[in-house]
Parts: C-alpha cells; sequence; structure tokens
C-alpha cells in the first residue's frame, strides 16, 4: 500500500498533486525553499517543511524523505543554480536512500531537440539545448541509483488554470513555426497520470505526459486566445524545426485515457 508521499517542491504542480493525494486518504509532506510558504503548506493541511539545497545554512530534514514514494518536482535553473542540476539531484537520491521505497523525477519533454521527428519513450534523446542537457544528465543520475525504484515523467508543455500560454502570442504577427504541432498536457492530466502510477504501482519506468492531439500552434494558440477574450495572433504557414512528442508506455502500462484529448474541452473552459 502506498500511504505516505513526499513531494520535494509544492510549485504549481507539486501543490495540486499533494492536494490530489491527500483527498485520496495520504499522508502528504510538501517543500519549499520559500519560509513564507510553510504557512501556505500547512494551511492546505501538509507537513510543511523547509528544505532547499543550495542554502547550507538550513539543516537536512531527513525524516522529509522517509516516504512510500518521492516525488522530485524542482526544475532545472541553471542560469541562477550555485548547484548544477544533476549534482543537485544527486544529493536528493543520497538523502532519500534507506528512507523512500520509488523515486519519481518530474523531467520534460524538453529533454528531446527539435528533431523533425515522432518521438516515444524508446528513443534516446540527445539534446542540444542547455535546459536539456540539465534534464538527460539528471535523469541518467536516477537511472544509475538501483537502491529504490525509480521513475521519470516527462511531461510536456503545462496548461492549465491560470496558466494559458495563449496570451504569449495574443496580438503578435508574423510568429515563426506556425504548422509545427504541439506538445501540451493539462494540470488535471498530469495529476491523473501521477495517480494512475501510484495505482497501479508501476514504477520503474520512463512514461511522456503529453495528450496525444497535436494540433499545429497557428491552429491551438489562435482558438486559445480567441476562447479567451484575446487579440488574434497571425503565425506564419511554415514547419521549420519541430518534433511530436507520443507515449507507448502510458498506453501499455497504465492505460490512462486523457481527459484533455482533443483539446475542445479546454477551449470551452477558456470562454
Amino acid at each position: 500500500m502506498i500511504n505516505k508521499v513526499s513531494i520535494l517542491g509544492c510549485g504549481w504542480f507539486g501543490m495540486a498533486l499533494a492536494k490530489a493525494l491527500q483527498a485520496d486518504g495520504m499522508e502528504i509532506k510538501g517543500s519549499t525553499t520559500t519560509e513564507a510558504k510553510l504557512a501556505v503548506l500547512q494551511a492546505a493541511h501538509l507537513k510543511p517543511y523547509l528544505i532547499d539545497l543550495e542554502n547550507k545554512n538550513l539543516p537536512i530534514h531527513q525524516e522529509f524523505f522517509n516516504c512510500d514514494v518521492l516525488f522530485i518536482c524542482i526544475p532545472p535553473k541553471e542560469s541562477s543554480a550555485t548547484v548544477p542540476y544533476a549534482a543537485k539531484i544527486e544529493q536528493i537520491l543520497g538523502l532519500a536512500l534507506h528512507e523512500a521505497k520509488n523515486v519519481i523525477l518530474i523531467s520534460s519533454t524538453g529533454v528531446f531537440e527539435d528533431g523533425n521527428f515522432v518521438v516515444a519513450e524508446t528513443v534516446t534523446p540527445q539534446p542540444t539545448s542547455a535546459t536539456g542537457l540539465a534534464l538527460l544528465a539528471a535523469e541518467n543520475v536516477l537511472k544509475a541509483q538501483h537502491s529504490f525504484s525509480s521513475t521519470i515523467v516527462r511531461f510536456a508543455g503545462l496548461i492549465g488554470p491560470n496558466r494559458n500560454l495563449g496570451k504569449h502570442f495574443a496580438g503578435k504577427t508574423d510568429i515563426a513555426n506556425g504548422l509545427a504541432p504541439v506538445n501540451l498536457i493539462h494540470l488535471s492530466d498530469c495529476i491523473g497520470l501521477c495517480k494512475k502510477i501510484i495505482e497501479k504501482q508501476a514504477f520503474g519506468r520512463t512514461y511522456h505526459g503529453v495528450s496525444p492531439h497535436h494540433p499545429s500552434r497557428q491552429d491551438f494558440y489562435t482558438q486559445a486566445c480567441l476562447a479567451a477574450g484575446l487579440e488574434k495572433p497571425l503565425f506564419k504557414a511554415e514547419k521549420l524545426s519541430w518534433k511530436q512528442v507520443e507515449s507507448i508506455h502510458v498506453p501499455q502500462f497504465l492505460d490512462y485515457n486523457y481527459i484533455y484529448n482533443p483539446w475542445d474541452k479546454y477551449m470551452n473552459e477558456l470562454s
């Protein structure tokens, strides 16, 4: 039975996941790097911990890592970090050693380069960006650890409450790459996938969390802007560098049905 879950990084996704798992009756420990947010975690009835691995003046709360499942929900910030992302993940895994039974690293489909291809979990990433390289290095650190069950969930672009990516394009013209496919996932499906992994105890694999519906950037973001009452963007009808991220492991091992597939439901919610 999975009863105790620790979530390292209670941001937009981590906090929503914590609340969803808590509603299922699980005991949730949540961490933040900001002292002021401890009260927010406590108000949500989570066990709050202040954990900032870059702040040497803070104590390490070893009991946080004692859990059935540890979610690592901290993205790489290579430009501002004093500790490289992979080294930080390695430090976390050292703390989780003999404490956590299962570790789930929340990664990103940004680990893949825009190789003008359709890509699934069986393809080895060959990233070219600093973020992609950092993600791959962190994933490899986790894969090299055999003291607990290791799982990687690569989420596509995150959308959902208070995150309409269309606003970044509203009113703009001559936007490049209008015919390239989008790779997106709604917050509700992010949570649904993680809950399904726990429910089925389908640990030890890599999963791509991405909606199977891949409209073009032009179609998706134009609809998202108009549905939200924003000014219509204008894209160039061209397909430059792109990738289309699919999953073979989600249907094979999780049997998960996406809530937002196709995206009509999302567009209706925006309006």
